[in-house]
């Protein structure tokens, strides 16, 4: 049995964005919520001392796509902090008013 060349060749993905999705948005705050077919990924801006964030990006992903998305995350952390140094963990605090 012979194997097709074709088939084993990684593909080239010429990925196409507009001007405006090419800047990105960002976000300093997200949250992750499931069903049995899919992943929701919210993204979100909170700014200082107020009590709302704002959504900006809607994320909709199936579960094998989100099990990848999560390997390629942490293998990028792993690059990361071997050049750059270990990202400290904070526990994200939100309060409201001061005490």
């Amino acid at each position: 049995m012979t194997e097709n060349k074709e088939s084993s060749k990684p593909m080239q993905l010429e990925v196409q964005m507009d001007e405006s999705t090419a800047q990105g948005t960002y976000a300093n705050l997200a949250g992750v919520t499931h069903s049995e077919t899919e992943f929701i990924f919210d993204f979100l801006f909170l700014q200082p001392n107020q009590p709302k964030a704002k959504l900006r990006s809607r994320i909709i992903s199936s579960p094998v796509h989100t099990k990848r998305f999560l390997s390629a995350l942490q293998e990028n952390i792993k690059r990361y902090e071997e050049r750059f140094g270990v990202i400290p963990e904070r526990p994200v605090t939100l309060t409201q008013g001061h005490s």
